[in-house]
């Protein structure tokens, strides 16, 4: 029995190495071959098709040179705007996005036991605290192109892992291209040519320092968005962003 278990766990160790030198080598090739696909567009075309039975897909690979420098400018000042100086994670944000989460959900509670003996009760009960995230573009980057949406600590480590392994083999200028050609940007819209297209009916190297910011926006919640993107809080967003983006450096 105790020959099985040393026998199993070193089986796992192997298993647990072996998936970390696969994804070194997949993430080290990034540096000539740009990643056909992504873990998140592959579940999103399964989505599509399972639940409208087609789809609609708009993406073109284009090179970092041929991205408009304000979008560049704008997605890091919206994103990630140390994201020329950390080394993958920012620390400092995620302890802050924490504390946030945590006043959020204490808020929540708050609420709902309030409301505890009214009718509205099983509503407020349903609505959760808004979770604040405080990922960076390399983190982003780690979890659209290997992993799952689920939220657990087990995956959260591999997308450290992956992360620095990012860092590590790829500088910043490619990370962001990579990032800026594959993160999604609509139902089906990926990249910021397909964005840029879309809803500018323009080049992404032709962008302006506004439509940059309106893309930037959309980000965090781009099928929210997609809808009105041309929305009060998008347009009122785009310009806290686009008054940040002179002070913003590319890597």
């Amino acid at each position: 029995m105790k020959n099985f278990l040393v026998r199993s766990l070193a089986l796992a160790l192997l298993s647990a190495l072996s998936l970390q030198i696969y994804f070194a080598g997949r993430i080290a090739l990034m540096r000539w071959v740009a990643p056909e696909s992504t873990s998140f567009q592959r579940s999103e075309i399964w989505r599509l098709g399972v639940e409208k039975h087609h789809v609609d897909w708009s993406q073109q690979w284009v090179d970092g040179e041929q991205i408009a420098g304000a979008l560049q400018r704008a997605v890091i000042a919206s994103e990630d705007a140390g994201f020329t100086e950390h080394g993958g994670v920012d620390w400092d944000a995620m302890e802050k996005a924490w504390e946030r989460n945590q006043r959020e959900q204490a808020k929540a509670q708050r609420a709902s036991a309030a409301k505890a003996s009214s009718r509205s009760a099983s509503k407020a009960a349903a609505k959760p605290a808004k979770v604040v995230g405080g990922s960076t573009i390399s983190q982003q980057l780690a979890k659209n192109l290997f992993l799952s949406g689920e939220r657990q600590l087990l995956r959260k480590g591999q997308e450290f892992m992956l992360t620095f392994m990012l860092e590590a083999f790829l500088d910043k200028d490619r990370i962001l291209e990579i990032y800026l050609n594959n993160v999604e940007w609509g139902e089906g819209v990926f990249g910021a040519q397909a964005a840029a297209r879309h809803y500018f009916h323009e080049n992404a190297a032709q962008l302006n320092a506004s439509q940059g910011a309106r893309l930037a926006v959309m980000l965090p919640a781009p099928k929210r968005f997609e809808k009105n993107p041309a929305s009060p809080y998008v347009l009122s967003r785009a310009a806290t962003i686009q008054a940040r983006m002179a002070g913003v450096e590319l890597p």
